[in-house]
């Protein structure tokens, strides 16, 4: 069963969100997906709304609801998130790590 609805957090002083919008993109294309999942962006835009609405870094991912990799992120705060892949530390999850979570 696939992912419903991707919400990407971001905030405008970081670039990685960019990256993962990209390969969320780019795995729900291959997947035959684009249209069957919702796909919205959020900016937060104060420390006061990162900690309202959990946002631990730009990108946060929220697949249906939840964060995937909220187990290796800091606490809320603006600042830019570091995701461990396969190839060692990126800006965003890997293509792979993101087709599993939206089971694409």
């Amino acid at each position: 069963m696939h992912a419903n609805q991707v919400i990407l957090q971001y905030f405008e002083g970081c670039p990685n969100w960019q990256l993962a919008a990209g390969r969320v993109r780019e795995v729900l294309a291959a997947a035959g997906l684009s249209g069957e999942v919702d796909v919205a962006y959020q900016a937060v835009e104060s420390s006061e709304e990162a900690e309202r609405v959990g946002f631990r870094g730009s990108p946060t991912i929220l697949i249906d609801g939840r964060d995937p990799w909220a187990e290796t992120a800091g606490g809320p705060g603006l600042s830019c998130r570091i995701y461990r892949t396969e190839a060692g530390a990126e800006g965003s999850p890997s293509l792979e790590q993101l087709a599993a979570a939206l089971g694409a």
